[in-house]
């Protein structure tokens, strides 16, 4: 069973636009739905493509005539990371994410380059093509990204992520960055 966006949001959500255009199947044809008024079909106006296999369209709603995008992205399958205690996790983007948003916080860091970064380190995880690998492949990829990125983020995600808890070795890093 389906619930309706009054169901789940109350009357509210009938006030404004949804703001996530999603697929509807009818038949055998797939129909993308309009994030404004819910109408099942659309015409793409542009499409272009991405360096990682992405698909990003241009959309217009027959219905209402408002304009969105929507973003295609495949799915390909992330190893199973192995913990330092031995247990097995999913690789998690969105964990990724954070931590790299953290580090970058306060600096002149794009959103795209933060982006750009997290998509490098799971493409990297995909091209191994192995089922199982070290939680530290995720972390080394993640602060060679982050070393190209920005220097002081690379030393905030290095704190936490190299243990780094006196100042000593905090600034052995940052010399070897420096001569690096």
């Amino acid at each position: 069973m389906r619930l309706t966006n009054s169901q789940m949001y109350g009357d509210a959500a009938l006030k404004r636009p949804q703001m996530a255009a999603t697929n509807v199947l009818i038949g055998a044809t797939l129909f993308m739905r309009c994030p404004y008024c819910q109408h099942n079909d659309s015409k793409v106006l542009d499409t272009s493509h991405d360096n990682h296999g992405g698909i990003r369209r241009r959309r217009e709603c027959f219905k209402c005539g408002q304009r969105f995008s929507t973003y295609e992205r495949p799915i390909l399958a992330t190893p199973l990371l192995v913990k330092q205690d031995g247990s097995r996790e999913e690789f998690d983007r969105e964990k990724l994410a954070r931590g790299i948003r953290i580090s970058c916080a306060k600096r002149p860091v794009s959103a795209a380059d933060i982006e750009r970064t997290i998509g490098q380190v799971e493409a990297q995880l995909q091209k191994l093509s192995k089922s199982e690998v070290s939680s530290r492949i995720v972390g080394d990829l993640a602060m060679k990204g982050l070393k190209e990125l920005d220097q002081i983020a690379y030393v905030r995600y290095a704190i936490v992520y190299l243990g780094l808890d006196d100042l000593q070795s905090i600034r052995n890093e940052i010399n070897q960055l420096l001569e690096g």
